[in-house]
């Protein structure tokens, strides 16, 4: 993949949004700030200059020991302008929060709740911010690099889940 110049577009789109913009092995990458996210994604999404519909992926990193510990990472698609963005947002370990992007893309939805169920990370304003992978019960987020990858988790009791469904104890 060539560099097409889309990063520094997206970042000369938004000159005080962008915290860095930089390409590397192909792969084009913008870092925003939280406080902005909605704003950014909006325009990445509805301006035809950029025409992001479809949000492939969005998923975290955990860099234990750095501030801000995590990223929130989207990987950006446009299906009529044949590109592609990375886009990340910087999140601290007390304030893990990021707006929600599912009321722009549907796929959000179950992407936002495997990152909150793997690694703690809270979007706000989304629908249903429950567990997806993890069942109701489970105590941590087991991607954090600092989780005790031999703690016992509590017993739970066997449930049908068509006579006992799990959402309603």
């Amino acid at each position: 993949m060539a560099d097409t110049g889309l990063a520094a577009k997206v970042a000369a789109a938004f000159p005080n949004k962008v915290l860095e913009s930089y390409t590397l092995h192909g792969n084009e990458t913008v870092v925003i700030r939280r406080d902005d996210a909605r704003e950014v994604f909006q325009t990445l999404r509805d301006d035809p200059a950029f025409a992001f519909n479809m949000l492939i992926d969005l998923t975290a990193v955990d860099f234990l020991g750095r501030e801000p510990r995590f990223e929130v990472v989207y990987h950006l698609y446009s299906l009529s302008l044949n590109h592609r963005l990375r886009v990340k947002i910087r999140v601290p370990e007390d304030d893990a929060t990021v707006p929600s992007v599912s009321s722009l893309w549907k796929g959000a939805n179950w992407l936002e709740r495997e990152v909150w169920d793997m690694f703690g990370i809270r979007f706000t304003h989304h629908p249903d911010l429950r567990r997806i992978l993890m069942y109701e019960e489970f105590r941590g987020h087991p991607l954090r690099k600092d989780y005790p990858v031999n703690k016992r988790q509590p017993l739970v009791e066997e449930r049908d889940p068509i006579a006992n469904p799990w959402d309603k104890k």
